[in-house]
């Protein structure tokens, strides 16, 4: 790599935050914000600096290596193909296809080498048994998108840039940078709002660094978010302060919502949620009377016992106040490559209960398994159980709740094989494991989370350094794999054009196809004269033919047609790389009912599935409130999960695994700050420092997710040292919201009390 300064976007977490990386004699000499980045405009956050850390880490894997008795050994890159493929084969041949099983990790959705890869993988494997980080995460979201706008990753955003009301519940974005609102300098976001006059409300358990910012903060009580919101929408009505504005038209059922809210009045959902009757129905005015709002829901929300309730009232707040498809409020955006069309066209929209789980029963969505059941369907003997499995860049170990239970499951596995660059908690329980280049290694252009971004912006890297030749890239990796696979299924021989198309398809790799969506999406080609000639055509193509035919869908998406001709043309990655500070592509627009994709072009305010719901929800109202200590996660704004915890300078300093509790409850059960306490719930237990502060509810504590690096036999020496415990051995995988199966983070009860180690010791 050539001396000098580098761009590109830094990975390490969801706000794709521009870097300047500087290099001289081969390493890194300093990496600093991209002034020049029109999404960033030179911010980045502690993580970015770790680049260097984790590119350079003495721990991170170069070669494959294998399990044996005398431990663990290299092995040469076509030796551990056939190996992981022979093994995959024979397991599918003995049990069937779903005797395999596969879990895709979140740094994948970094990766468009990965994404690209992922679906001939999965297709190879022909397991039903997929899961991934979704469903204890963003799955909520994916949900109410696909029930409310036809698909699943069609996401509104937040317009926080032009917005004078930012409602923020059960969300850190000081801390996430956004996630599914991607947006880096968070802080000079929020005080731009400020300054203008506008106004930051946080909803949360915990005063959150997003909180602390806030002109107004309110406590809530976990697992309570979806009955705060069905009373606001009840209040909507009860006070006429229904306007859907632009959107009327395109909007149904809002009648069946109204009946739903009926009995969720301010008064009654008061004692539940701790929040009063009077605020209640001040935030629901807030919010209507607001010309440019948004109001904006994430982890907080979604991972609890009605998570699913909770998302889908968030969405129809923002519409029922006329804040959908509006400036200042919440927009769809318009990426360079939009793969919710293309998507679209292919017909994966996204599904729900198609199949459901062998031993739960728990529904499917778009083809993955809630992962909060993985233990289940390994442990669990009969036709379809999971005997060989792989990981993809995930450590459910520490990420999936139960992980204790999880790690007895992986270690009775008949085989094993993890696609990672470290030896962790998870990946130390395989047979094999193939370690993909390290990030700046390979190039980069972000395909998800452009799609979640505040502004329309394109960027691409080439990679920074070679990685050498005894290296693979994790699409070269996850290609091979299924090429030997598809061998394996059909006798040991494709049949010739099959064969050259894998040959062609490993040779090319991701950066051609990244360049023909460029090229032709809404800000590709720019065909000058020629555009008087095929406007028309397309024209025609789209008056013509029926909304789900692919002709419709080219024609709908291509730069020719004459819904994107205001846009910037002439994008392509030659393009991309004359501009390596990315370029930008303008902010975010109103678009419906362009990008609505029901069936009969409508909003579905009131799916069935969610009025079902309701019920439960009601129910549970009427419930008296438990005296429960209620544990939440957090997040810290040097940390992403789990897998950047062997950079040092992410880690360092004072310990952050620490149980913060309220000064009451501390009082009660006889804990000091510094003290370690014993958290426990049913059989499982953890032991971490106490950290006492107001800044949490009484009633609440709260532990940070990713630690727990004290695992024997990892090969993470910085994160070894910086173990912390991890609070996902002490979560319960049999809590699921059963809207959809999403894991229970939030708002699970523990008992707490003082850990003294002499009390623990065995006897002489």
């Amino acid at each position: 790599m050539d001396n000098g300064i580098h761009y590109r976007t830094c990975h390490l977490c969801e706000a794709m935050c521009g870097v300047a990386i500087e290099v001289s004699d081969g390493a890194i000499q300093s990496i600093k914000g991209d002034d020049q980045d029109p999404l960033s405009r030179g911010h980045i956050c502690p993580k970015a600096v770790a680049l260097k850390d984790l590119h350079e880490d003495p721990d991170r894997l170069r070669k494959p290596i294998r399990r044996t008795d005398q431990g663990w050994q290299e092995m040469e890159w076509d030796d551990a193909f056939r190996l992981v493929a022979d093994r995959l084969h024979q397991t599918r041949t003995e049990y069937g296809s779903n005797s395999l099983g596969v879990y895709l990790g979140n740094p994948n959705v970094h990766n468009h080498g990965s994404l690209v890869a992922t679906l001939p993988f999965l297709r190879a494997l022909g397991t039903q048994n997929r899961f991934s980080a979704t469903s204890n995460d963003q799955l909520p979201h994916m949900l109410a998108s696909l029930e409310m706008f036809g698909h699943q990753i069609l996401f509104p955003i937040p317009d926080i840039d032009n917005t004078d009301l930012f409602i923020c519940i059960g969300a850190n974005p000081m801390a996430s940078n956004g996630s599914l609102m991607t947006v880096p300098d968070v802080r000079g976001r929020i005080k731009h709002l400020q300054d203008r006059g506008g106004k930051l409300i946080v909803i949360d358990p915990r005063r959150t660094e997003t909180g602390k910012l806030a002109d107004e903060f309110h406590f809530i009580r976990p697992g309570s978010d979806a009955l705060l919101l069905m009373a606001m929408v009840q209040t909507l009505f009860d006070e006429d302060l229904v306007n859907l504005g632009q959107v009327e038209r395109l909007t149904k059922d809002v009648d069946l919502l109204r009946l739903a809210a009926l009995p969720f009045t301010p008064e009654a959902v008061a004692g539940h949620t701790g929040v009063a009757a009077d605020q209640i129905r001040e935030l629901a005015r807030q919010l209507a009377r607001t010309r440019k709002a948004a109001l904006y829901t994430r982890m907080g929300t979604s991972t609890q016992a009605f998570g699913g309730l909770a998302t889908w009232l968030a969405y129809c707040l923002n519409i029922l106040t006329g804040k959908l498809d509006t400036p200042g409020a919440m927009l769809f955006s318009q990426p360079a490559i939009d793969l919710i069309t293309l998507g679209a066209m292919a017909g994966q929209n996204g599904h729900v209960g198609k199949r459901f789980s062998r031993v739960k029963g728990l529904p499917e969505f778009g083809g993955e398994y809630p992962a909060s059941t993985m233990a289940d369907e390994m442990l669990t003997p009969g036709e379809g159980q999971i005997r060989a499995f792989v990981t993809v860049a995930g450590n459910p170990v520490l990420s999936n709740p139960n992980g204790k239970r999880l790690e007895q499951a992986l270690s009775g596995l008949d085989f094993m094989v993890s696609v990672d660059y470290y030896l962790n908690e998870t990946t130390r329980h395989a047979d094999v494991i193939l370690p993909p280049t390290a990030a700046l290694e390979r190039s980069h252009y972000d395909l998800i989370f452009s799609l979640f971004a505040v502004r329309n912006t394109a960027k691409y890297s080439d990679p920074l350094f070679d990685a050498g030749p005894d290296s693979r890239h994790d699409w070269q990796i996850l290609l091979e794999l299924a090429h030997r696979l598809e061998k394996h299924r059909q006798g040991g021989r494709l049949p010739l054009r099959s064969e050259l198309g894998w040959r062609a398809f490993k040779q090319l790799g991701p950066d051609p196809i990244l360049d023909v969506l460029l090229r032709t999406g809404p800000y590709g080609a720019n065909t000058g004269r020629l555009r008087g000639l095929a406007e028309p055509a397309v024209d025609l193509v789209l008056d013509l033919l029926p909304p789900r035919n692919p002709l419709r869908g080219l024609a709908k998406l291509s730069p020719l047609n004459r819904h994107w001709q205001a846009l910037p043309k002439g994008l392509s990655v030659a393009a991309l790389r004359d501009n390596p500070n990315g370029v930008d592509l303008g902010p975010l627009q109103p678009s419906l009912p362009d990008r609505l994709f029901t069936r009969d072009g409508m909003i579905n305010l009131a799916p069935r599935r969610y009025l079902q719901d309701v019920e439960r929800l009601h129910r549970h109202l009427v419930q008296p409130v438990a005296d429960e200590l209620r544990l939440i996660g957090r997040r810290h704004v040097r940390s992403n999960n789990s897998w950047m915890h062997n950079s040092h300078r992410l880690v360092k300093g004072k310990d952050r695994c620490t149980l913060i509790i309220h000064p009451r409850d501390a009082s009660r059960l006889g804990l000091q700050a510094g003290d370690s306490a014993q958290v426990t719930a049913d059989d499982r237990q953890i032991v971490v420092p106490v950290e006492i502060t107001d800044e949490i509810m009484p009633g609440v504590v709260s532990i940070p997710h990713g630690w727990g690096h004290d695992r024997p036999g990892t090969g993470q020496s910085v994160a070894t040292s910086h173990a912390g415990a991890s609070i996902n051995d002490l979560l319960s995988d049999q809590q699921v919201d059963p809207l959809i199966g999403t894991s229970v983070l939030n708002g699970q009860a523990v008992a707490v009390k003082v850990w003294r180690p002499e009390r623990h010791r065995k006897p002489a």
